[in-house]
């Protein structure tokens, strides 16, 4: 809760330092004394746009700082807290700041501290929505916002959304993983036909790997025989017939071997000429297997050519070697394979998707029976407490509406939204479509304590609740704003004696001047100053005896 506003140099402000308590907290004052300046320094501390008139005339600089403190932080709270990285131990304070630096004339510089911590003004208004609940004559914030109601109406039903918000997680994923799938899928089948020709394409080949390596060895060596023939058929006749070189040192070696023995250098030159007929067949054998390494068959050469281009021009079609072919194949058959297995996986997924989604409705189906019996309690709550607030003609009526299926979300099916009929016979309307402010309030009012909401803001605040009404209106919206501040801290500005006798705490505002400066001051009230400014709520410039007395015994009422 609020527990204390520090205020410089805010328009009419010099300084102030408030300091607030549990339990209803009224604040009174005449008209124009500055009760607005009040409420507009606790809005621009929680996040609301800076103006440069709102620094105090003659000075530089204005700033505001409210203290909030809690026995623990409320859940939604200390999430902004920690997603903004800053760090609240238990028992300590929640300490904001904002200050205001006037440049030149309509110019004005803010900067804004959590906690000695700078933050951007965006985060006050995340804060502001678990700190302050404000209500006033022309809010649309709060109650009155459409896009708050359905929460509202869950918190009253004490409904657990967040199974219906697991349902629908699951839901979503499910559906997307079944998109995803049929995507890959008719892509992949968009393919099939092609896999299918190009494997049998390739199978038909059947390529290995090394076979290019292989045959362009062949063919290189058919085509050097084929080059080499003529000489090898020239240099084979020369080793071959009875008229050739070796059979010509064959014959000379055998006429040498017959006189040999007649002379050393005989012998000699036998041994010589023996040599040469080994070397010179060694020399014919060696051309013998050379002619056959490199004989070559044109039929098959060109059927090695012929493989050699295939292979090739397989490899260019799909983009990778000769050798790569039959690895391009097996990945060929895998894809072909997944395509078939997966219209199995997309069956799979079709029913989990299916199966999530039933699930998904029969959670929002629950929720949304919740809702409707919620509504129906809720409008006859409200209901019992809009005659004595002098809504007697009114109806209220919570509608809860079946959105269409692309609008489902993780909050269910429904929409929820608070109507009004303020006139017999009158079409039901948003709250926003009432036309006195001062009904608004009282509705406000009224829906406030049928929901005694839980889990909302931490200090809520009613602006002039009870303009344009007194008397028993004014007594029965004061017992209801006592009602709701029992358990937490509400503050209400109002010019209703009936209201200011029920405040737990009483603070009144004044106005004064001195020469040609105007200030604004805010005082708590003992006791008898509480009772002296009812008196003044009730008679007027002048206090008389008659309106002290009624004002004691509505503070002994209270």
């Amino acid at each position: 809760m609020l527990t204390g506003l520090t205020i410089r140099n805010v328009v009419l402000i010099e300084a102030l330092d408030l300091v607030f308590g549990r339990g209803l907290g009224v604040l009174t004052g005449e008209t124009g004394a500055g009760k607005s300046i009040l409420l507009d320094s606790l809005g621009l501390v929680l996040g609301d746009r800076a103006d440069a008139g709102l620094v105090r005339a003659g000075t530089d600089e204005a700033s505001v700082t409210a203290t909030f403190e809690f026995a623990s932080l409320p859940g939604a709270l200390s999430a902004v807290l920690a997603e903004a990285e800053i760090a609240v131990e238990p028992g300590e304070p929640l300490i904001i700041r904002r200050r205001l630096r006037a440049e030149g004339g309509s110019a004005v510089g803010s900067r804004a501290f959590v906690n000695d911590q700078s933050v951007s003004v965006a985060l006050l208004r995340e804060l502001a929505r678990s700190l302050v609940e404000l209500h006033g004559q022309h809010d649309d914030r709060g109650l009155v916002n459409a896009r708050g109601h359905r929460a509202l109406l869950d918190r009253y039903a004490r409904a657990d959304v967040s199974d219906v918000a697991a349902a629908w997680d699951k839901w979503r994923a499910a559906e997307t993983a079944l998109a995803d799938a049929h995507a890959r899928l008719a892509a992949a089948s968009a393919e099939q036909d092609l896999l299918i020709a190009h494997l049998a394409e390739l199978a038909q080949l059947a390529p290995e790997v090394g076979e290019e390596a292989e045959l362009a060895g062949q063919r290189a060596s058919m085509q050097k025989g084929e080059r080499l023939s003529g000489d090898l058929a020239e240099l084979q006749h020369l080793w071959t017939g009875s008229d050739s070189a070796l059979a010509s040192l064959r014959s000379a070696a055998r006429r040498l071997d017959r006189i040999a023995h007649e002379h050393p250098l005989l012998a000699e030159a036998l041994e010589a000429l023996d040599r040469a007929v080994i070397e010179a067949g060694e020399a014919e054998d060696k051309l013998e297997k050379a002619a056959e390494a490199l004989s070559h068959d044109p039929l098959l050469l060109d059927r090695i050519e012929t493989r050699l281009f295939e292979l090739r021009a397989a490899g260019r079609k799909h983009g990778c070697t000769v050798d790569e072919l039959p690895e391009r194949m097996i990945h060929m058959r895998t894809a072909l394979d997944q395509i078939e297995g997966g219209e199995a996986a997309t069956a799979d997924l079709a029913r989990a998707a299916h199966d999530a989604g039933l699930d998904y409705r029969a959670k929002a189906e629950g929720l949304s029976v919740a809702r409707a019996e919620a509504a129906r309690r809720l409008d006859a709550a409200v209901a019992a407490e809009l005659a004595p607030l002098k809504l007697d003609a009114a109806r209220f009526r919570t509608a809860v509406v079946r959105l269409p299926e692309e609008r489902w979300g993780p909050q269910g099916v429904d929409a929820a939204e608070f109507l009004i009929s303020t006139n017999p016979g009158a079409d039901f309307a948003p709250l926003t479509k009432i036309a006195s402010g001062g009904e608004l309030s009282r509705f406000i009012l009224a829906l406030k304590v049928a929901l005694a909401e839980e889990g909302g803001a931490a200090t809520v605040i009613f602006d002039e609740i009870d303009r344009g009404v007194g008397g028993a209106v004014a007594s029965a919206i004061g017992e209801r704003l006592a009602r709701l501040a029992s358990g937490g801290q509400l503050l209400a500005v109002t010019h209703s004696p009936q209201v200011a006798a029920r405040g737990t705490t009483h603070y009144l505002i004044a106005k004064s001047s001195e020469g040609t400066v105007t200030r604004t001051s805010v005082l708590q009230l003992d006791a008898a100053g509480r009772q002296e400014e009812i008196a003044r709520m009730l008679s007027g410039a002048e206090i008389t005896p008659e309106a002290r007395a009624q004002a004691e015994r509505l503070l002994e009422q209270a």
